[in-house]
């Protein structure tokens, strides 16, 4: 299990999640590339992490719309979602 950080760095960290994801994603998504996607994912990631409001309002959206929420999950490799895969790949297997 994850330590948790001092209340400073956690806010320092959503602060910087909610500006990759509101305010640097959209500057450079113009841009070539998937750079607009993997900053916002970035972004997402930390938010994510530091803010149980987000948490909380991430897994609503993810019990109603179950696909969404795996495509997430997915893009964002969450721990969760690869021990899900894994075991419904076992469940398959057998």
């Amino acid at each position: 299990m994850r330590s948790t950080p001092h209340p400073f760095v956690r806010i320092a960290l959503l602060v910087t999640g909610w500006t990759l994801f509101l305010v640097v994603a959209p500057l450079v998504s113009p841009l070539p590339g998937p750079a607009g996607t993997v900053v916002a994912a970035f972004g997402l990631i930390l938010i994510l992490r530091n803010s149980r409001w987000a948490r909380i309002r991430f897994v609503r959206l993810k019990a109603r719309w179950p696909r969404v929420g795996a495509f997430i999950d997915r893009i964002l490799v969450r721990g969760s979602a690869k021990r899900r895969r894994a075991v419904a790949k076992r469940l398959a297997a057998n």
